[in-house]
């Protein structure tokens, strides 16, 4: 996707650039001790380096054009290139600061569909494994869900939408893990609310029968068989064919095979 977004804006500036290298031809000074330089210059002088993959250099020369010439067009093409530098080299934090800017700076420019994604893309990537704290995942996901409200017949709200899926996907796992953890220290009261988390909140993940799942275990410990049949009524109406289900049933009736994947968590709880 990285590609993609680059090639996206290299064409789109592409010819504009052209156009300044053409302008710029004539000067032919690499005297770097020379400070004030014209826009143009400085502008392919960036633009060079990203595409060397110099994104260091890419955004400390696009800040350049922005320092040297703030009333240009071309300031604010390299606000945007900028960000883009940053993003590129893995700069997360630069690149939200760039693009917050750049939003604040020009909200009516046509490249704010693409800033606001981008913001999103720049929380997405540092999404770390369940086991971590989810603080960026909820910010990955309120950034893409705030592309695909503003913007929802653009090319970004179709990928926003797609990853803000996956980000609901990842907050679920995080409940499941936390709760399987209280779940394995006898901390059943804890394990059922995270649990009953995923089922109300994110309704639509991979992970609700096995929430369903977990929440029958807990309730046998506790030793309320009620809620536990409740809950395995629902499991069996709405995930039938499940593994999930087929271990549930085992739970409560005794009769079929359970699933091969979930013994061991009903032997470690003794319900098995």
């Amino acid at each position: 996707m990285a590609t993609a977004l680059k090639i996206r804006l290299l064409m789109g500036l592409g010819s504009a650039a052209l156009a300044a290298t053409l302008a710029g031809c004539g000067d032919s000074s690499d005297d770097k001790t020379y400070s004030e330089q014209p826009v143009e210059v400085l502008y392919n002088r960036a633009l060079d380096a990203l595409g060397a993959q110099d994104y260091k250099a890419a955004a400390k020369g696009f800040e350049e054009v922005d320092r040297q010439h703030p009333y240009s067009v071309w300031a604010t093409k390299a606000e945007i290139m900028a960000a883009f530098s940053y993003y590129q080299n893995n700069k997360y934090d630069d690149a939200i600061i760039a693009l917050d800017r750049f939003i604040q700076l020009h909200p009516g420019h046509k490249d704010i569909p693409y800033a606001y994604y981008l913001k999103g893309i720049c929380y997405y990537e540092q999404i770390s494994d369940v086991g971590r704290d989810q603080h960026v995942t909820q910010q990955a996901l309120d950034a893409l869900s705030d592309v695909a409200k503003r913007f929802p017949d653009t090319p970004y709200a179709r990928d926003a939408r797609l990853k803000v899926e996956l980000c609901i996907d990842h907050l679920a796992g995080k409940e499941m893990d936390i709760g399987r953890y209280y779940e394995r220290q006898q901390q059943y009261v804890g394990a059922i609310n995270r649990f009953r988390t995923v089922i109300e909140r994110y309704q639509t993940t991979t992970h609700v029968p096995e929430a369903l799942h977990r929440l029958v275990e807990c309730y046998l410990a506790l030793g309320v068989k009620s809620e536990a049949k409740e809950t395995a009524a629902v499991l069996g109406y709405n995930f039938p064919g499940s593994d999930w289900y087929q271990d549930t049933y085992y739970l409560m009736t005794g009769e079929g095979t359970p699933a091969d994947s979930d013994t061991g968590t009903r032997k470690f709880l003794g319900l098995f």
